[in-house]
């Protein structure tokens, strides 16, 4: 009975060591961003391409409010209620404290900095194809934002999602740096697709997800639900965006449509930070969109 009790303790620790193998986090090698030197201005423009004041200010915020990073917006899904953290530069409950290669690891890898995995609804699924270097400038540019002492509320997840470390097996299977969008891609094209598919992350929202959340790539940008259960977000294929490349500019940077309708809702932040980008890149986001494979 001791040699079977003896080789059954064996088997559970050898095989909790392999499930932990296979779903540890996996961060970032301590010199990844050796040699790299941050860009403040360039950083506001990944900033404002990366859409960050769309989730992490206040709910309300306009004008200058929206660069107190505070959180607490609430995004609900089938899989519980998700609460945008602090990003502010306080010490304590933002991430004052955290050094560029902390963001990077949180942005590519979805990894804390005390080792723990992030929910994908950071989409860190889309910014894993986002360089180093834009990391590196981005860090620096936050580091110039207000500082706010706003707690972070827990996210409302049951289980088993509230288990993290099943989000390992998630990686494995999801997490892909690979490009959606491949071929001989114009220099405008290959810049849209980098603001399109990696800082933007615009199939987060408009790419259908499978049973387990993750986007369905070959479905790309064909549109899919809103989360929260109403509506649906539009499809950006050629198939039904039908624009011109200059009136998909005019969208990106004044948000009124070809029909003078004006646009609302989530969207209305997104083009809040679009209208901010140098002109060359909404149109690289247009001239991507025309390259991208029809879909209904």
């Amino acid at each position: 009975m001791g040699r079977i009790l003896l080789s059954l303790t064996a088997f559970a620790v050898a095989g909790t060591a392999a499930a932990w193998l296979v779903l540890r986090p996996l961060p970032l090698p301590e010199d990844a961003l050796a040699g790299l030197d941050a860009d403040v201005a360039r950083g506001e423009q990944v900033f404002r391409a990366g859409g960050c004041a769309a989730c992490h200010s206040a709910e309300t915020a306009e004008g200058a409010d929206r660069l107190v990073l505070r959180g607490g917006k609430r995004f609900s899904s089938p899989f519980g209620t998700f609460v945008a953290p602090n990003i502010s530069n306080d010490p304590v409950t933002g991430i004052g404290t955290w050094t560029a290669l902390d963001l990077a690891n949180a942005m590519l890898r979805g990894v804390s900095p005390d080792g723990r995995h992030y929910y994908p609804v950071f989409p860190y699924a889309s910014y894993a194809r986002v360089t180093l270097q834009d990391i590196v400038d981005l860090r620096a540019f936050l580091a110039t934002l207000p500082a706010d002492p706003s707690p972070n509320a827990p996210h409302e997840v049951g289980f088993p999602y509230n288990i993290r470390l099943g989000l390992g097996l998630w990686k494995r299977l999801y997490l892909d740096d690979r490009w959606v969008v491949t071929g001989d891609l114009s220099e405008a094209e290959t810049r849209g697709r980098y603001l399109v598919e990696a800082l933007g992350h615009c199939g987060e929202c408009h790419t259908p997800r499978g049973a387990l959340g993750a986007m369905d790539l070959s479905r790309w940008l064909a549109g899919a639900p809103v989360p929260a259960g109403k509506g649906r977000f539009p499809n950006l294929t050629p198939s039904k965006l039908t624009w011109s490349e200059a009136d998909i500019v005019a969208f990106l940077t004044t948000g009124l449509t070809p029909d003078y309708d004006s646009v609302g809702g989530a969207m209305a932040e997104v083009v809040e930070g679009l209208s901010g980008l140098v002109p060359a890149d909404p149109a690289a986001i247009a001239a991507y969109l025309k390259r991208v494979a029809p879909a209904e």
